[in-house]
């Protein structure tokens, strides 16, 4: 399976916990042990700090001990991502890390790829995603779980029709990306205007075949339920006593503990803090 994070430096400790959770709890419900191919795409522009080759290379060995198939592999897109900067949106509250995704198809590494499961490096596993990542994607762009918030305000093919995927998880279906260049095209986007969740929005405005999957592979809620496989620890909005919007990420662990009051995850945490170091 191949998975994608992309981010500078300041990712790694979510990677770190999203990978261990892949290796742990990616077997349940699976008869063998899964092969994984992780990629971390990052960028050296500006300010922005990439994410470090050594902490790559200790995530590859990490890896590789709980199947020696797997791997990490490290990607400098910055000679990809300077030639087609986003303009319009290189001033959002994400660093422009965030986009990277979009430049899937002019990567060597990934455009080669039959199929990529993109992962924010908030996303946590709960069970075998081998039953997502082996979906039907024939003639279909892309594979994802509608916005918990943006799926009630935007709406881009249909009169109300709800379709607003949450870009946090992905699955792209590449020769097809490639085919109808949907990855240029939302990139061409990010370039002419400024937009709201820049990345999320251009592929949402681009996406024109996707196939929208069940909310247990991508629970935006701050508690996973029964049957989640991935947990997404994105932003929640809270309205009392104030209004406020809560950030909790899988590794701060005290925040996990007494803001969502979870334990289950102590198991991958435990082994987290034993290894964080070498970050």
């Amino acid at each position: 399976m191949n998975i994608l994070y992309c981010g500078d430096a300041g990712i790694s400790r979510g990677v770190l916990v999203s990978i261990l959770s892949l290796l742990i709890n990616g077997k349940k419900q699976s008869q063998t042990n899964p092969e994984y191919n992780f990629y971390i795409a990052t960028i050296k522009y500006k300010d922005v700090q990439p994410f470090k080759k050594e902490s790559a290379l200790f995530l590859d060995k990490l890896v590789k001990k709980n199947n020696p198939k797997n791997s990490v592999t490290l990607i400098d897109a910055t000679d990809v991502f300077i030639a087609n900067l986003p303009k319009k949106n290189m001033g959002s509250y994400f660093t422009p890390c965030s986009m990277l995704r979009l430049y899937a198809d002019k990567i060597p590494e990934l455009a080669k790829l039959e199929r990529i499961l993109y992962l924010d490096y908030d996303v946590v596993c709960r069970s075998s995603i081998q039953d997502f990542y082996n979906t039907d994607l024939d003639n279909i762009e892309a594979a994802g779980v509608l916005d918990i918030y943006g799926k009630n305000f935007y709406h881009y093919h249909g009169f109300f029709k709800q379709d607003y995927m949450n870009s946090g998880v992905m699955l792209f279906n590449m020769p097809e990306c490639k085919k109808t260049k949907m990855f240029e095209r939302a990139v061409l986007k990010c370039t002419e205007r400024w937009m709201m969740l820049a990345d999320q929005a251009a592929l949402n405005k681009t996406i024109e075949r996707r196939k929208l999957m069940p909310r247990k592979y991508n629970e935006q809620a701050e508690r996973p339920k029964k049957d989640t496989v991935l947990h997404h620890f994105s932003n929640n909005f809270k309205f009392w006593p104030l209004f406020h919007v809560q950030k909790v990420k899988p590794f701060e662990i005290e925040k996990i503990h007494k803001v969502l009051k979870i334990t289950e995850y102590d198991n991958i945490l435990n082994e987290y803090n034993k290894l964080k170091d070498n970050l």
